[in-house]
């Protein structure tokens, strides 16, 4: 039996993983990560970066961000702590689903992760006070490489579920688009 399965969105490399833990009137154990199911999608290349996040206010909106090559990134998104409301943006030239978004509910409960590809922004919003994210990286994060969308922009009309009560400064001040933005070259 397979502990991860991969299930496949409308958008192309775009995956939701299905984590099935084996339990017990203990609790459970699940895996997050296993290079035999996972090393497709994920291009085989190695997780580089784990990172964990706390955002404690419902409705807060982090994101939507991503890095540019040659320091882009695969990402597989985990929450481990309360519910978030997960979006991926197709940010690859030339791609059929340029600047689309999917949008995933991922929570303690659920057991689902979203395995975002290289050329795609991230972002997501609390729908649970005190939501712990884990973030499997396949890249270094280099700050000159980053690159950020705002989560408000009309271009994108992302309908965050509830109102949006807190986002930082710096997210509040990403740029909104224009046509001018091609998208991002993948190596």
């Amino acid at each position: 039996m397979s502990r991860l399965t991969v299930h496949h969105t409308t958008i192309e490399g775009l995956h939701i993983v299905e984590r099935k833990p084996l339990g017990d009137d203990r609790g459970f154990l699940e895996r997050l990560y296993c290079q035999e199911t996972l090393g497709e999608p994920l291009k085989h290349k190695g997780i580089r970066q784990i990172n964990h996040t706390l955002t404690r206010k419902t409705g807060t909106v982090r994101g939507l961000h991503f890095q540019y090559p040659p320091h882009a990134e695969t990402k597989i998104v985990t929450c481990v702590k309360g519910k978030v409301w997960d979006v991926a943006v197709d940010l690859r030239k030339h791609s059929p689903t340029f600047l689309q978004y999917h949008a995933v509910t991922l929570s303690e409960d659920n057991f689902q992760s979203l395995l975002i590809p290289e050329g795609f922004a991230h972002g997501f919003q609390t729908l649970a006070p005190d939501c712990e994210l884990l973030y499997f990286h396949t890249a270094d994060y280099c700050s000159s490489a980053e690159g950020a969308l705002n989560a408000i922009d009309p271009y994108l009309a992302i309908p965050w579920p509830l109102p949006i009560v807190e986002r930082s400064e710096r997210d509040s001040n990403h740029t909104m688009l224009t046509d001018t933005f091609l998208g991002v070259e993948i190596l």
